[in-house]
């Protein structure tokens, strides 16, 4: 029977002593086995069972990562009942529609996510109970902690035991296990109904590309709730018998994420979870490490990435013909520049994985030169999420990677027909890790699944090496006045990764003769390369330089530029409008996986758009552009 309860107890049969958990609550990680997380395991289903759960009901859990948030959500499915995982970075009324919607009977959360779920309670007619991880003075009604439980499982597994194997052993593998919302960037967060096989089948195939030794540990970095990390993360490491660490919880979220660097240290990972926005980061971090060394030290690490970038190609084809006789130089510059900032990951780092289709391939070059690849792989929710993947055996940068086994995938057109290698369409898969549909929303199931077929939304196709090319998603498609349709996902991400003065941008054609952007300058990086210039940001020369300087970094991805090959010149913005904010999660521009909710944003800027598509808009200094410039360096 392949459920998550019997897939956790063959785990802590095998590996009982093995340390599956490795949580630091004071100033060290201490870490949990196998056979001791079971064992609490035991104690909260059997806690649930006493306070009335039944198979089916569902039980939201909305917590920061640590023990006891896998611990609740292996609690509740020894129960046969349904877990909804919350994100953390979830408002109170995001909070309020899921546990709603979804019904929840109680919800577990901690201490720090407690006032969002108070501030709603009242108002969601199913919540019975609220179960709180940690201890607090201010109790209130309805509301118990975690603890007293956990005692009133000891109690029940004393005195009637056999409550809880039958409870168990009553759960299929077609029985539901999770309801994740989606982010509901166009309509109403859909929740995404995950039985049981769909996970342990999604494990063994991510096995098939994969292998996690059980000596290894990851620090998992990602939010719990996020499918990637859930699935790739807690599930693979536990079907090794491998270990996982969480984050060290600050009292604010920054603090958090401040303590990423020190416990990576700490941990000292095998592997490491990725997401676009984070490989950026590190990036970033290693790059003014190295420029803090002086001009000599970033100098010669610019010139050892090269080096390797020639040596390496797309991995694949690594060291291939005359690239050979850079060997030697890369293990010079291995030695003495690229094995010091492995130190930074704690020195035992094989690779990362990264989630997310469109990770930059000169991202990949840069962590793959480093001797830390980072490979990049594709899938989603409603496929439990893993559908391929580049791994150490058999990779290709650019890509995102080949399929799980027992998976069958089609590329379709816009009428339904199979396209042939090479070739674009939306990407449509099959197989046991696909979903049973969504929760209380038949529509929405009807056109994601058609005859066991999931249509996943996303463009892309597959290379004659059997490589998956994901390229965006359909609905966020370039559309010119011919028809002719393209993805904007990779030239925006082209532009943010390539140029220092650009922080974010959005594309947008909707079938009109020429694309347009939306541009949010890095300011600090702007003011900085005006001053290097002599000129005076708060000056209109200096103003005016900075929009030109801007429309040069873009005319390099035109005719004679030096990146003129990378794209299309048709999809290359002709007029460019500059934006005086960001988009943020706080502006509801990005969502919760720092996605662009291009709705919103083609909404907000509907007459900034319009007027971008005018003549006098295609000079890059107009006076938009020149007033909005003048906020943004005088601010």
């Amino acid at each position: 029977m392949r459920t998550i309860i019997n897939f956790f107890e063959e785990s802590v049969s095998k590996f009982s002593s093995n340390v599956f958990l490795w949580e630091k609550t004071k100033d060290k990680y201490e870490g949990s086995t196998y056979a001791e997380i079971h064992h609490e395991v035991y104690r909260l289903a059997a806690g649930l069972l006493k306070e009335g759960i039944k198979k089916g009901d569902r039980i939201s859990l909305l917590s920061d990562a640590r023990n006891l948030w896998i611990i609740s959500e292996l609690g509740v499915l020894y129960t046969g009942a349904i877990n909804v995982p919350l994100s953390i970075k979830l408002t109170p009324e995001e909070v309020r529609f899921r546990i709603a919607h979804s019904e929840s009977r109680m919800v577990i959360v901690s201490r720090q996510q407690l006032p969002k779920v108070r501030e709603v309670a009242s108002s969601i007619p199913t919540l019975e109970k609220i179960i709180v991880l940690d201890r607090i003075d201010d109790m209130r009604d309805h509301e118990e902690f975690v603890g007293d439980i956990l005692a009133k499982g000891d109690e029940l597994l004393e005195k009637e035991p056999e409550r809880l194997e039958k409870a168990k052993e009553a759960v299929g593998e077609e029985d539901y296990a999770n309801i994740s919302y989606t982010s509901g960037t166009t309509a109403d967060p859909k929740g995404i109904i995950l039985m049981h096989k769909n996970y342990v089948v999604n494990v063994n195939q991510a096995y098939s590309l994969i292998d996690i030794p059980s000596h290894w540990i990851s620090l998992l970095i990602l939010p719990w709730d996020h499918s990637f990390a859930h699935t790739a993360g807690l599930y693979s490491f536990m079907g090794k018998g491998a270990s996982i660490a969480s984050v060290a919880i600050g009292q604010t979220p920054l603090e958090t994420l401040k303590n990423i660097p020190v416990n990576i240290k700490e941990i000292k990972p095998h592997l490491l979870y990725s997401v676009p926005a984070l490989a950026k980061n590190f990036r970033k971090n290693i790059e003014k490490g190295i420029a803090q060394k002086g001009k000599t030290a970033e100098k010669l690490f610019k010139h050892a990435l090269k080096v390797a970038y020639h040596y390496n190609k797309e991995g694949f084809n690594k060291g291939k013909g005359l690239a050979k006789l850079r060997k030697p130089l890369l293990y010079l510059y291995d030695k003495i520049l690229f094995s010091k900032v492995r130190e930074n990951f704690g020195g035992n780092l094989e690779f990362f994985i990264g989630g997310g289709a469109l990770l930059d391939i000169e991202l990949q070059r840069f962590f793959y030169a480093l001797g830390t690849p980072m490979y990049q792989g594709y899938g989603l929710s409603e496929a439990a999420p893993i559908i391929s993947a580049n791994a150490p055996r058999r990779h290709k940068l650019g890509s995102s990677g080949t399929l799980v086994q027992d998976l069958e995938l089609k590329i379709l057109d816009d009428d339904g027909n199979e396209m042939s290698t090479g070739q674009k369409g939306e990407i449509v898969v099959k197989g046991e890790n696909v979903m049973a549909g969504y929760w209380k929303n038949e529509e929405a199931t009807g056109e994601a699944l058609k005859d066991g077929w999931l249509y996943t939304g996303d463009l892309g196709y597959m290379d004659e090496d059997g490589f998956l090319y994901v390229l965006g998603r359909f609905k966020s498609l370039l559309i010119s006045d011919d028809g002719e349709k393209f993805s904007p996902e990779g030239i925006e991400e082209t532009f943010t990764d390539q140029s220092p003065l650009i922080e974010q941008t959005m594309l947008f054609n909707n079938q009109s003769p020429y694309t347009v952007a939306l541009l949010y300058p890095n300011v600090e990086a702007v003011k900085k390369q005006l001053k290097e210039a002599g000129l005076d940001p708060a000056s209109e020369e200096g103003q005016t330089e900075a929009l030109r300087m801007i429309g040069d970094e873009l005319k390099e991805y035109r005719a004679n530029g030096k990146y003129a090959d990378m794209f299309p010149q048709r999809w290359m913005p002709a007029a460019v409008g500059i934006l005086e904010e960001g988009f943020t999660e706080g502006n509801k521009m990005l969502n919760s996986t720092m996605k662009m909710v291009r709705g919103k944003i083609t909404e907000h800027y509907r007459e900034l758009l319009d007027y971008l598509f005018t003549p006098e808009a295609k000079e890059i200094t107009h006076l938009r552009n020149r007033a909005a410039m003048k906020k943004l360096l005088e601010g």
